[in-house]
């Protein structure tokens, strides 16, 4: 019996806070180590919206990224088909990006490259509690779109990420 290997699109979230908060590299360079194999076996990957914002800060991620070229998938014609499909199935979806309200212009994107790898969306995004349809997030379009999405400590369990914790001499 074949066993399918799960594949997870990262949304940008994942690694700006994570860089910058949760796992920075000062204190926690294995994670990023784990994240790095995990890219190359094709266990993750962003899309090339998602390597565009965290390109918008000229920082130490963006280096780490750049220096990892197989942790991004090009945008092909089934991710463009599927981006349609997104913003064809509700006209809520639209407000998934809002340039005014510093929304995510890759969020769609990370979606539409789920739908096309069979991937899970991993975002620290929670779904919205409003009934405001302007204040849509990930989590509420994957659900419209039947595709999973989880959170990122969800996702170091699901793949297996584990810490040891150590004190520096």
């Amino acid at each position: 019996m074949e066993t399918h290997k799960p594949i997870y699109c990262l949304d940008a979230n994942f690694f700006i806070e994570g860089w910058r908060k949760y796992y920075a590299p000062d204190f926690c360079s294995s994670y990023w180590d784990v994240i790095d194999k995990l890219a190359q076996t094709g266990t993750l990957f962003i899309t090339q919206e998602v390597q565009k914002e965290i390109f918008k800060i000229d920082d130490d991620l963006k280096d780490w990224i750049k220096s990892r070229k197989r942790i991004t998938k090009a945008t092909d014609e089934k991710v463009q088909q599927n981006l349609r499909k997104i913003f064809s199935t509700s006209p809520d979806h639209q407000y998934l990006v809002n340039n005014y309200k510093h929304r995510s212009i890759a969020d769609p994107w990370v979606i539409a490259h789920a739908m096309s790898e069979g991937a899970t969306v991993v975002t620290k995004e929670q779904a919205s509690a409003s009934k405001n349809p302007r204040k849509i997030k990930i989590p509420d379009v994957c659900a419209n779109m039947n595709v999973r999405c989880i959170d990122d400590f969800t996702f170091i369990r699901e793949v297996g990420i584990s810490f040891e914790c150590t004190v520096r001499q």
